[in-house]
């Protein structure tokens, strides 16, 4: 065998990549969307804040293991419209999504360690790591 050839034949008893170990879960997915929607709305805050509509909405700091995040998700889908700013419509599409998921397919997933909602006012500082209940 060649030495040129050596290479190629490796890559292809390789074999393609593995994308994710695992499937996500209902968790995962709900923390992954609530900063997702986090971050969006933070970036629509900052790019669009001359927009009447824009800077009424509530903000959106989000931490899936509040209990009044719920709440603050109904908010926010409850909003006036903004018909101008099409960023506007997708975090909604986004903010329904994770209410869904939250209060239907995953409900049973959830552990909220706060009911704290003024909590949801301000920026995350710390992310909640539940503990490690392993020796």
């Amino acid at each position: 065998m060649t030495p040129q050839l050596l290479p190629l034949l490796m890559l292809l008893l390789a074999g393609p990549p593995a994308a994710q170990p695992a499937p996500p879960t209902c968790y995962s997915r709900m923390l992954a969307l609530s900063r997702e929607i986090t971050a969006d709305s933070q970036s629509l805050q900052a790019t669009e804040p001359s927009e009447p509509c824009v800077r009424y909405l509530p903000r959106l700091y989000l931490d899936i293991h509040n209990y009044c995040v719920l709440a603050k998700l109904r908010d926010f889908v409850a909003s006036p419209q903004c018909w101008k700013v099409a960023r506007v419509d997708a975090l909604k599409d986004k903010v329904r999504k994770l209410y869904t998921i939250m209060n239907s397919f995953c409900r049973r997933d959830l552990v909220f360690l706060l009911d704290d909602c003024n909590a949801l006012e301000y920026p995350i500082l710390v992310t909640t790591v539940l503990p490690d209940h392993q020796s």
